[in-house]
């Protein structure tokens, strides 16, 4: 907005100036236009003094020797082609006037434009700033009271846990393994917790995950890999497209559950190497890949090939690593992500293991952070304007990619 702001400023600024321009322009016509009327003005007054002469010398009675004076008439001919010739002059030197004024009411109207366009930005700008700032008030509210929900349902799972483990100790039975299953809820906890301050609204990640829809109709056993809290599998049953979810931290599985929504707790890997090949009609996966080390995504890809049945997609989406904005605000925000992968890398690793039509497809543009351009006014402004667009191209690429291919 501020960019908004300082362009329509400039925009306001500049046709201030055309104003000014067009004043200055108009006041030398003005003396000029003066100047010429005065010179009409005497010659008009010398056209005069001559006609009078002409009236005195040729009296009604000397009309019938019209022969013998048609030289005189003939001077009495100019004289009213001059006359005409002098007036002609004034009107259109009147008519130059009243369009440089028509021009002047014209750059005054844009200014006004100008002016209007900027209030109204600037009025919009503060409410932005105060609609964003109860925005974020209200974002912190809901993610605080999604955290305290998660607490709560942790607190009577860690009940039922402790007196497990109460009982476990009273028959001295208590293993490596029951500890470990134990401090596992809280961990998923905390990553439940994460993933609701940074992963976003799911009413937002639901309208952005629609796009992958097409791809799925009418399909069925549809499976989404790292589900999280489900919202890719809500838009599947909203079709009527038979699927289900695979998430390795409990909370989440917990989540999906309590919206009806299939989902089993298990390794996304394992889980796929325990299918029939050519059994899945679909497997679908969003900002899970950046998580896992590159030898299990190579076998994550290998394996989906053969499990798919032809004509089937795999959708795999991450974030885009070209666009440094994204790498800053969102890959380094997750101390879970491994590393990030290039989209070309990706697309690769796609086609080895045997899909095709494969395509990369950019989502969340990043338009608001943009560099803005400036006015052209010489070749140095088209440099500049030249070089933003490619710091934009680096630093404020698409935030999101995904990798899209089928199995012939």
């Amino acid at each position: 907005m501020r960019r908004i702001i300082e362009k329509l400023t400039a925009e306001r600024k500049s046709a201030e100036e055309r104003l000014q321009k067009s004043l200055s322009e108009l006041e030398e016509k003005h003396k000029e236009i003066e100047k010429q009327l005065e010179t009409s003005k005497n010659h008009l007054i010398q056209l005069e003094n001559q006609f009078e002469k002409f009236k005195q010398i040729h009296s009604p009675l000397k009309r019938f020797f019209y022969r013998k004076f048609k030289k005189d008439h003939l001077l009495f001919l100019d004289i009213l082609k001059e006359y005409r010739n002098q007036i002609e002059q004034i009107f259109k030197q009147i008519n130059e006037n009243l369009l440089s004024t028509l021009k002047l009411f014209s750059s005054v109207l844009k200014i006004v434009d100008a002016k209007d366009r900027e209030w109204d930005a600037l009025s919009n700008n503060h409410v932005n700033i105060i609609f964003k700032s109860m925005e974020w008030r209200i974002d912190k509210l809901i993610n605080e009271y999604q955290d305290v929900k998660l607490l709560m349902k942790k607190f009577l799972l860690m009940e039922d846990k402790l007196d497990s483990l109460l009982s476990s100790i009273q028959k001295k039975k208590l293993s490596p393994e029951q500890i470990e299953e134990i401090i596992e809820p809280l961990r998923d906890y905390k990553y439940a917790g994460f993933e609701n301050r940074f992963r976003g609204y799911e009413e937002n990640l639901l309208r952005a995950q629609k796009k992958y829809l097409p791809y799925f109709l009418n399909k069925k056993n549809v499976v989404d890999l790292g589900c999280g809290r489900g919202e890719f599998l809500q838009i599947l049953k909203e079709n009527n497209i038979d699927s289900y979810g695979v998430d390795s931290n409990e909370e989440m599985v917990e989540i999906c559950h309590q919206k009806g929504l299939k989902c089993i707790k298990a390794d996304i890997l394992q889980h796929l190497a325990s299918l029939e090949d050519e059994s899945l009609e679909g497997i679908f996966s969003a900002q899970v890949i950046e998580h896992l080390p590159p030898k299990y995504l190579i076998e994550l890809i290998r394996k989906s090939y053969f499990k798919l049945k032809k004509n089937c997609y795999l959708i795999l989406e991450t974030i885009n690593p070209a666009s440094l904005f994204s790498l800053v605000n969102t890959f380094f925000l997750d101390l879970s992500h491994q590393k990030p992968i290039h989209p070309k890398t990706l697309k690769f690793l796609f086609e080895i293991s045997g899909f095709e039509e494969v395509e990369i497809k950019y989502f969340s543009t990043l338009d608001e952070e943009k560099l803005q351009e400036i006015p052209v006014k010489d070749d140095n402004s088209a440099i500049i304007n030249e070089n933003f667009d490619r710091l934009n191209k680096l630093l404020f690429a698409p935030s999101d990619y995904a990798v899209i291919g089928k199995k012939i």
